[in-house]
């Protein structure tokens, strides 16, 4: 066998190892691009799952059960030197009184009194503040209904559990039965959900404190680090000399934008709590 013949032969060879060997590593390719389109149809799928599970349970916040309430502007309550400070409580009270006067029991009252909103007092003082023309009148008004009656009009809560499921007596399903059938319980759109703060009442808090801290938090960061990490930047890349220094600050720059900045939060926070 010449020289040329054995030449050629290493060439095939040579060629069908890379033929096999290309083979073999687009089949990998293939099975790495099908693993990872798996990978991002799973985690979209969950994604899916994730917004759906809360969207299913929190819809029900963009809507709140208000009572219907024919309120009777006693005068000698609502003293006009004084009407900021008035017994609006007891106008609220007086009013279920007059919609169920065989309820006679202190604890009965309570409970009937329970049904409404402690916010009810702050929407009637405001009314009232804003229109003083309307004390010695009757006015009906829409008020909110306390957090476990909505949670119950909603069908959050079981209304053939025993107690109303630990909440609600007999007696109070019968009274929001009653007023129901007279058209006073309604659910309405929640504007106190955008309008209101924090509070230690589930039917009187709402989400704007938080979104306008956010908001602020973001404009003042913005603001801050925007010029400074610009200028930082130039200054770096253009300006500055190259010494230890100046790599020690790269270093650590490269290092803040791998973290995730939740890591020095709770850094942070550990420090600040500790020391």
């Amino acid at each position: 066998m010449n020289r040329d013949s054995r030449t050629e032969k290493k060439s095939d060879w040579a060629q069908t190892v890379v033929k096999r060997s290309l083979a073999r590593r687009y089949r990998t390719e293939k099975r790495f691009k099908v693993c990872g389109l798996a990978a991002i149809l799973l985690s979209m799928m969950f994604l899916a799952v994730m917004f759906a599970d809360i969207i299913s349970k929190g819809y029900t916040a963009f809507q709140q059960t208000f009572v219907r309430l024919d309120f009777f502007l006693d005068p000698e309550i609502l003293n006009q030197e004084a009407l900021a400070n008035a017994d609006y409580g007891a106008i609220i009270r007086n009013s279920l009184s007059a919609l169920f006067p065989e309820v006679q029991s202190r604890s009965d009252r309570r409970l009937l009194n329970g049904l409404v909103s402690s916010g009810a007092i702050y929407r009637l003082r405001d009314m009232v503040l804003r229109h003083p023309e309307i004390i010695g009148k009757t006015i009906p008004v829409w008020v909110p209904a306390d957090d476990d009656v909505d949670m119950l009009v909603k069908g959050h809560f079981r209304r053939d559990a025993p107690e109303g499921g630990g909440r609600f007596s007999p007696m109070q399903i019968q009274w929001l039965d009653r007023l129901t059938a007279d058209g006073r319980v309604q659910k309405k759109f929640n504007r106190t959900f955008f309008t209101a703060g924090d509070s230690r009442e589930p039917e009187q808090a709402g989400i704007l404190g938080a979104v306008m801290g956010s908001f602020f938090t973001l404009l003042i960061t913005l603001l801050l680090s925007f010029p400074i990490g610009v200028a930082a930047a130039v200054y770096l890349e253009e300006f500055a000399p190259k010494n230890r220094w100046i790599d020690l600050i790269e270093i650590n720059i490269n290092n803040l934008a791998a973290v995730p900045s939740i890591v020095f939060g709770l850094l942070g926070l550990a420090v600040f709590l500790n020391f």
